[in-house]
């Protein structure tokens, strides 16, 4: 998928400790629930997920180690 005009490619991930994780959590849990954006600030740059984005889990398993991904996607308008 193309980058956003004006912003770069990203592919990064970011460690939380556990409690910050939940609080992240909740509130998306809360505006998916309510039907409203999500903003989140994820390594110095500010994102909003719109309500409409789709929702799915991933799980990968490999010989040592197995991850489960929470994802959120969404087409960026122009």
């Amino acid at each position: 998928m193309p980058a956003q005009k004006g912003k770069r490619k990203r592919d990064i991930e970011k460690d939380y400790p556990a409690k910050q994780f939940v609080i992240k959590l909740r509130r998306l849990a809360d505006c998916i629930e309510k039907g409203q954006r999500f903003r989140i600030q994820i390594a110095g740059e500010r994102i909003v997920v719109p309500p409409a984005a789709l929702i799915n889990i991933e799980h990968e398993r490999s010989a040592s180690e197995e991850e489960i991904e929470f994802q959120l996607k969404w087409k960026i308008d122009r």
